[in-house]
């Protein structure tokens, strides 16, 4: 993977007269959607640098502050897969006062023009920018004829059932906790990652020492419950029995906590950054009677995680 041009704000914006092939959006997610965006834009750039511009956060965060949806995503994770997918450049805007404020004709002018030297938009159907969301296709076509660029349409991706995929779906289906659902409208797993922490090691009484993500968690969490799971830590892969939630069984625990035990290997990992990629959904979190007999619905829950992993690439 190339590395990726980042320009954080409008301020930082190259204004150098490299040519550039944009498309503007959220991309949270990064889902096959997107990807269909992505894979036309490096198709129609040419010799232009293809280019995302997206946002820091939703823009409800700033218009109707309580109402913006989890992201799927960091900006970090976003930025990477953007990189991976083939984008040569992302540029971050903050959805701030100042930009919500920017009326379409002068974020045509300031961004895509003078910014970026844009040679071609590629955005969907429904796109709207600009102070209020005043801006429409129609718009961009007439700024664009006026500074140079051209403006495409992408369609949507949709399912069988012709719904349009979309990250509300997505989110909608994490809180499920259909995990393989969601690989198909990612085409690839669904992960989150951050530092591992110390827990409060009922694992590592019980049998499972496990990785514990408790802070600053990268990514949207699924709904609560037991995962088949594969942790990556520094390039290495490992299979792995994940569990999302409080564990009832221990009334003293009102923690949400996220708990990976690697099944083929005993690692310190503690301090370490690792991603936990969620296969699929195994079973609720539920109350035992008894430690032992949680410790046993473990092992049970350790086989099918094991049959799951060895049938799935």
């Amino acid at each position: 993977m190339s590395p990726v041009a980042v320009n954080y704000g409008l301020d930082s914006l190259p204004g150098d007269g490299k040519r550039r092939a944009v498309t503007i959006g959220k991309f949270d997610g990064v889902h096959r959607g997107h990807r269909q965006v992505i894979s036309q834009l490096l198709s129609m750039a040419g010799k232009a640098e293809p280019t995302v511009i997206t946002f820091d956060r939703h823009p409800h965060a700033t218009l109707r502050p309580g109402t913006e949806p989890t992201p799927i995503l960091s900006d970090s994770q976003k930025i990477e897969l953007l990189a991976a997918a083939g984008i040569q450049r992302v540029v971050v805007l903050p959805f701030d006062e100042e930009l919500s404020a920017l009326g379409h004709a002068d974020f045509s002018q300031t961004v895509l023009a003078e910014g970026l030297s844009t040679s071609v938009v590629l955005v969907g159907a429904d796109f709207r920018y600009g102070r209020g969301g005043e801006g429409t296709i129609d718009t961009l076509r007439a700024e664009g004829d006026h500074w140079g660029f051209r403006v495409d349409v992408v369609g949507d991706v949709c399912e069988a059932e012709g719904e349009r995929v979309s990250s509300t779906m997505i989110r909608g289906l994490l809180a499920e906790g259909k995990v393989a659902t969601v690989r198909d409208l990612l085409n690839r797993y669904h992960s989150v990652r951050g530092e591992v922490g110390h827990g409060f090691e009922r694992g590592r009484v019980l049998g499972y020492p496990t990785a514990n993500l408790r802070e600053n968690i990268e990514g949207l969490l699924p709904a609560d419950g037991v995962y088949a799971t594969r942790v990556i830590h520094r390039g290495k892969t490992y299979d792995a029995a994940t569990s999302l939630g409080v564990n009832p069984t221990f009334g003293d625990v009102n923690e949400r906590t996220l708990e990976s035990h690697l099944m083929n290997v005993t690692l310190d990992l503690y301090g370490e950054t690792v991603t936990i990629e969620f296969v699929d959904f195994i079973r609720d979190m539920q109350k035992f009677p008894t430690p032992e007999a949680l410790a046993d619905q473990m092992a049970r829950d350790e086989e099918v995680i094991r049959g799951i992993l060895a049938s799935t690439p």
